[in-house]
């Protein structure tokens, strides 16, 4: 069963963690679309990861639709709120 105080405690730092990456990757010259799509594809990992590392492995579909569907949600809401800061925050010339 999962409930909200894992998902705070597990999930906030996973989107900081996947954040950092992001930045990482923009050094290597990944950019737009691309940067997007990998954020998500990181929050996905990570969130399917963190769920089988937090709880028992699951063994019917239920227990496997909420893993895929907690790392998918990471996965998005890592990759739109990098959108979203990266539309409305101008970039740091340095």
């Amino acid at each position: 069963m999962t409930d909200i105080s894992t998902l705070l405690i597990g999930g906030i730092p996973l989107v900081v963690v996947i954040f950092g990456l992001v930045e990482f990757a923009k050094v290597f010259g990944l950019a737009g679309k691309w940067l997007t799509l990998f954020s998500l594809v990181l929050g996905v990992a990570f969130g399917v990861t963190y769920k089988l590392a937090t709880a028992a492995i699951p063994v019917d579909f239920a227990g496997w639709f909420v893993v895929v569907i907690f790392g998918l949600a990471l996965g998005l809401v890592t990759s739109g709120l990098y959108d979203f800061v990266n539309n409305r925050i101008p970039a740091a010339k340095g």
